[in-house]
């Protein structure tokens, strides 16, 4: 195919690295070669800059120069935080450079608050929300009661900050809970207020989020990239991440990735699509240009209905640094961007 030739702007390609990945980023060498690749069959001239703290001022000059920005750093990577570059990305946003995702796009949909902000939703739960350690203290054992819950901390990525809960039988005092870090392969039993004591940190992040935890998650997690409001792709792997069984544990994979038109997700694409993501908008209060160029939602199966057909429950929403992608997300990608410098003509 043919490269047209009027070009439709510049876009760069930011994620996190040192001083040697500075020196060596190339587009056809970088993870994103195929994201760089479709951009420039669309006509859309994108170049890599590599971010760091002590290069702020630097990258600062070097996306001045751009039309937009696709970002791809993770909230939280090696003790670091995206507080620094979540400023300069305001920053260059308010003098005309376009950023995907905005930091404030992030804020309002990519944390673990949106589970509890899209809760009446059909693909909600009895999700609660906890702004102190005492609010959590007083409303968590009535709900661990009743079952299992998982807890989560408001931003975070690789399963940092997750939890499984489930209250012991202990006729005593204090309450004893069997928790299981999804980071981690083996349960521990504690008393409910050193738990409680160690999510204390979570809460300077504003919340910490409760659902129940879903029994059907051995069966899997599907994972729906969005490129804008339109379906790029799925994800689909069973997971070890708070399973405890050891023979489902064992049946964990990797994620294995396919197209938009996998027979074995067209509802789910059409509820995303048709449905999820309108809804999604109008309860954030989200134009849908500033919809990031590549999200996804991970959905774990619900309770099936009379007639058999799965529900599907969101676990979280991904935002910040959504890699690796299906093969033909980055095409989607490429559109979505190319529609936006357009629009901008």
């Amino acid at each position: 195919m043919s490269k047209p030739t009027t070009r439709l702007g510049r876009i760069a390609i930011l994620w996190r690295g040192d001083e040697e990945a500075r020196r060596s980023a190339s587009p056809e060498t970088s993870r994103f070669k195929d994201v760089f690749a479709a951009l420039d069959d669309i006509g859309v001239d994108a170049k890599p800059v590599v971010y760091e703290d002590d290069v702020r001022d630097a990258v600062r000059a070097q996306l001045a120069t751009f039309d937009g920005v696709l970002v791809w750093v993770n909230p939280i990577h090696e003790g670091r935080n995206r507080a620094n570059l979540d400023a300069l990305l305001r920053e260059v946003a308010t003098r005309g450079v376009w950023v995907s995702a905005h930091p404030d796009v992030i804020l309002t949909m990519g944390t673990k608050e949106v589970l509890h902000r899209t809760r009446t939703m059909s693909w909600g739960c009895d999700t609660a929300l906890y702004q102190t350690t005492e609010a959590m203290r007083v409303e968590l054992p009535s709900r661990l009661a009743i079952g299992p819950r998982v807890i989560k901390r408001n931003r975070g990525n690789g399963g940092q900050g997750v939890w499984k809960v489930e209250l012991l039988p202990n006729p005593g005092t204090p309450p004893i809970v069997r928790v299981l870090d999804a980071t981690k392969d083996a349960s521990e039993d504690m008393a409910l207020d050193e738990f409680l004591e160690r999510c204390t940190e979570y809460f300077e992040e504003g919340c910490v989020i409760d659902q129940p935890f879903q029994a059907r998650l051995s069966e899997g997690v599907v994972r729906c990239y969005m490129a804008g409001d339109r379906c790029a792709g799925f994800g689909h792997h069973k997971v070890k991440a708070l399973v405890e069984a050891p023979a489902a544990r064992a049946e964990a994979g990797p994620r294995l990735y396919t197209s938009k038109t996998d027979p074995r997700f067209q509802r789910l694409r059409r509820l995303m699509e048709d449905e999820w993501t309108p809804q999604l908008l109008s309860l954030l209060d989200i134009p849908k240009h500033d919809l990031p160029m590549i999200w996804d939602a991970d959905f774990m199966l619900g309770r099936a209905g009379a007639d058999g057909t799965d529900s599907y429950v969101l676990g979280e929403i991904n935002v910040s640094s959504v890699f690796p992608i299906p093969d033909e997300a980055p095409a989607e990608i490429a559109r979505q961007v190319a529609d936006r410098l357009r629009s901008k003509l």
